[in-house]
C-alpha cells in the first residue's frame, strides 16, 4: 500500500513497515497451517506437520525420505534410511490426521481413505479454529500499533489529525488482513466440504 499515511509521517514509517510484516506474515502462517489440512485427496502437504525422531532430533517427514502421491487414494513414504521405517510408522500413528499406515519393509504406504460427513466437519472446525487464533494475532499487531500511534502522540511527534488517520489506517490494514484470511478460510472449506 504505497499512498500510506503512516509510511509518509517520519515518526511512524518503521511502526508502519514492521506491523504490516508482522500482519503479512501472520496470513503466511495461516495459508502454511491450512495446507496441511485434510481434504477428500491425497496431498504430500497433509504430512507436513509430521515429525520424524531422526536420532534424538524432531525432524520433518520431508527431510527423512521422499514423500509423494500415486494416486487420489494414497500417500507413500520412501525413507532414505530404512532403519527408520519404525519411527516413520509410529509418527504417522500418533499423529492426529487418523491414518493406518502400512510398512513393507522398504517403503510406507498410507492410504487416504475417503473422509466422512463427521470427519469433515471436524475438519472444518479445527479450520474455524485456526483462523480465529490468527485473527487474534492480527488484533493484537494491531493493538501494538494503536498503542504505538497514541505514545507518538503524546510524545507530540505527531499532530491530532496524523494520530486519527494513521488510526483509521491501522484498523482499515487489520480488516484487510483479517478479510484475506477469511477468503483462504472460504475457499478450503468448500474444498474440505467437497464430496
Amino acid at each position: 500500500m504505497s499512498g500510506s499515511v503512516m509510511a509518509g509521517i517520519p515518526a511512524l514509517k518503521d511502526t508502519y513497515q514492521q506491523l504490516k510484516t508482522r500482519m503479512d506474515k501472520a496470513v503466511k502462517d495461516f495459508q502454511t497451517q491450512l495446507t496441511s489440512l485434510r481434504t477428500g485427496r491425497a496431498s504430500v502437504q497433509m504430512l507436513d506437520q509430521i515429525r520424524v525422531d531422526y536420532y534424538g532430533t524432531p525432524t520433518p517427514l520431508n527431510q527423512v525420505g521422499q514423500v509423494n502421491t500415486p494416486d487420489a487414494q494414497s500417500i507413500v513414504v520412501q525413507p532414505w534410511d530404512t532403519s527408520i521405517l519404525k519411527d516413520i510408522e509410529n509418527a504417522l500413528r500418533t499423529s492426529d490426521l487418523g491414518f493406518n499406515p502400512q510398512n513393507d519393509g522398504k517403503i510406507i504406504r498410507i492410504p487416504v481413505p475417503p473422509m466422512t460427513e463427521e470427519r469433515r466437519r471436524e475438519v472444518v472446525k479445527h479450520l474455524n479454529k485456526v483462523l480465529e487464533e490468527h485473527r487474534t494475532g492480527v488484533r493484537n499487531i494491531r493493538r501494538d500499533g494503536n498503542d504505538a500511534i497514541k505514545k507518538a502522540a503524546k510524545d507530540k511527534l505527531i499532530s491530532e489529525d496524523e494520530e486519527k488517520r494513521s488510526l483509521d489506517e491501522m484498523q482499515k490494514l487489520t480488516d484487510e488482513e483479517i478479510k484475506r484470511m477469511e477468503e483462504i478460510s472460504r475457499k478450503k472449506e468448500a474444498e474440505i466440504m467437497q464430496v
